[in-house]
């Protein structure tokens, strides 16, 4: 498949919507193919939403990778867990809209580990404990 062929695979695809989800967050993500680099996060400002820079790289892994930071506009709705589930979860939503627009990045995106979903979550506190695995304290007398 020469590069003309995916160019015009692509532009026949206007918008995307993926989901992402990690720990307690679910992502629903909007791709818009042919745009400014816009990136608002429930109505805010990528930048805005997320304030730490070690998220926002984490975030934009995938389009770094793939190379279309600034050809995609991305509108996002997440909701739940904290700001690290909620990274986790937008990045793979991004990840899946983008091999949703080209299948050639799959490939790529697999090997670094992007279309993985994280299955780890909080485990559930146990009766008769104090959380999950810690014990209330003993006294031997």
């Amino acid at each position: 498949m020469n590069k003309q062929d995916t160019s015009q695979q692509v532009a026949e695809k206007r918008r995307i919507w993926a989901t992402g989800r990690r720990k307690e967050s679910v992502a629903k993500v909007e791709i818009i193919w042919e745009g400014k680099g816009r990136f608002m996060v429930n109505g805010r400002e990528f930048e805005k939403y997320f304030t730490w820079p070690t998220y926002r790289e984490y975030i934009l892994q995938p389009l770094k990778l793939s190379g279309l930071k600034d050809k995609i506009d991305i509108k996002v709705k997440v909701n739940g867990g904290g700001v690290q589930g909620q990274a986790g979860a937008i990045r793979l939503g991004i990840s899946r809209a983008l091999v949703e627009l080209n299948p050639d990045f799959k490939t790529t995106l697999r090997k670094e580990g992007f279309l993985t979903r994280d299955p780890r979550a909080k485990e559930r506190k146990k009766y008769g404990q104090r959380g999950a695995r810690r014990k209330f304290q003993w006294t031997k007398r």
